[in-house]
């Protein structure tokens, strides 16, 4: 049979290409990541135009993946630096990319952005729209959101986040909240701001199966935007995030009944002691859809350090439910991050995404940690540097300050623990007092 999406294949029983992709990847049995797309618990965010794509699961019992946000801004129009950032990201492992453009040519970037990426791509058409229509947002009409939706499911767009979860009731629920930071979301603010200035339901919920139906032509992923999210610690897990959330489950199984795949997108900023109940709290609400975070930023007093607030939450989270996490860099709330903010934040968060794999008893996810502890107890260097997950940054920290002594760091030279118990266990001597200099009176 002819199949329009990955959920529809499984639902029939058929292994498509970009499953078995996935599977040999994750070494896993096939039809077991058949039957875990087919109840929606994994998604293989797979847009049929997308030709250069290597196929990624996100899901229960996958490892969990990241992805990397860039895009041209008003403020920073250089598009070869954030091609640039593209590939930077593509060789470093990211798993996917979503271009978060909001001003000038978007379509032209998207287009090679497409054609040159092998992780899988995101959007928020949100975003795009003004930029894209060129009208002001009060006068965007409904068909005029569709329209930019179905262009960039054309385009080869793999998932898309769609604030369709903050209607009428959400909007009620938030300001009955009273919150610190209202509403932090981008593309939910846009919404916001087009509902109070029209008087008009959210067209992305009102029209929720005329999106359904473009994004299933092309086999794109819904990734249904958490517009409530948090902006600050204090806005954690109140009334209009939990109400919208309650939304989300409901669009996610509308969602399923079209064989269109699904993420649910969360916090935000959330103090460490929520984390674990957020999650669970989602995969109960939703049905077992796959969890994409933004963090959670665990503090919210460390501009210039979100990288590691981030990770902190985004590694807490990932080890109770959530499966793909949204890297944050350093230049979060500052400014449009550079090349090594890009960096500093996809090692952030590959090390949260790592750690949680470890403790979520992933098959294989020790493997990589075992052989590191088995090259440091042989003080094999150049091993340690091949197995870094940063490996010249590793090199250039042990060069900068070079040991007497190669066997071992210039911080322990010849006191090096591992050094010592390594030549009392071969039945050598250890000696220490040749090398000591006599102090000049």
């Amino acid at each position: 049979m002819n199949y329009h999406t990955q959920m529809e294949a499984a639902r029939h029983g058929i292994v498509t290409p970009q499953m078995e992709t996935v599977a040999k990847k994750e070494n896993i049995d096939v039809n077991l990541l058949m039957q875990k797309v087919a109840a929606g618990t994994v998604a293989i965010p797979a847009n049929i135009m997308h030709k250069s794509l290597s196929a990624e699961g996100i899901g229960d019992g996958l490892r969990t993946k990241i992805n990397v946000n860039l895009g041209i801004s008003g403020d920073c129009i250089d598009y070869t630096q954030e091609m640039n950032k593209v590939k930077m990201a593509v060789e470093m492992g990211a798993e996917a990319i979503m271009d978060l453009s909001n001003y000038g040519k978007t379509r032209d970037f998207r287009k090679a952005l497409v054609d040159y990426s092998p992780a899988m791509i995101g959007t928020v058409p949100m975003y795009d729209a003004i930029g894209y229509l060129e009208k002001d947002l009060r006068d965007i009409t409904v068909s005029d959101f569709l329209r930019v939706i179905e262009a960039h499911a054309k385009e080869g767009v793999d998932f898309m986040t769609i604030h369709a979860g903050i209607n009428r009731r959400a909007v009620e629920a938030f300001k009955r909240e009273g919150r610190r930071m209202n509403i932090v979301s981008r593309g939910g603010s846009l919404l916001y701001a087009w509902m109070e200035m029209t008087g008009r339901e959210n067209p992305m919920y009102e029209y929720y199966d005329d999106v359904l139906d473009i994004l299933r032509a092309y086999d794109v992923t819904i990734s249904l935007g958490d517009a409530m999210r948090p902006g600050c610690i204090d806005d954690s897990t109140d009334g209009a995030q939990v109400g919208e959330l309650l939304e989300l489950g409901y669009l996610t199984e509308r969602a399923w009944g079209k064989d269109v795949q699904v993420m649910v997108e969360g916090p935000g900023h959330m103090a460490i002691n929520e984390i674990a109940a957020n999650m669970q709290m989602e995969k109960r609400i939703c049905h077992g859809a796959p969890f994409y975070v933004l963090g959670p930023i665990v503090t919210d007093i460390a501009p210039g350090y979100d990288h590691i607030t981030s990770a902190i939450g985004g590694a807490i989270a990932a080890s109770f439910g959530a499966n793909f996490l949204c890297y944050v860099t350093p230049a979060e709330h500052l400014r449009l991050p550079d090349l090594s903010d890009v960096r500093e934040g996809i090692i952030a968060s590959k090390i949260a995404a790592h750690a949680a794999d470890i403790a979520n008893g992933l098959p294989g996810a020790r493997d990589w940690d075992n052989k590191m502890a088995d090259a440091r107890h042989k003080l094999d260097w150049e091993a340690q540097f091949a197995l870094a997950l940063d490996p010249k940054k590793a090199r250039d920290y042990y060069n900068s300050v070079p040991p007497a002594d190669k066997h071992s760091c210039s911080m322990c030279g010849k006191m090096c623990a591992v050094r010592t118990v390594n030549k009392i266990m071969n039945g050598e001597t250890v000696e220490f007092c040749d090398d000591f200099q006599p102090i000049e009176k």
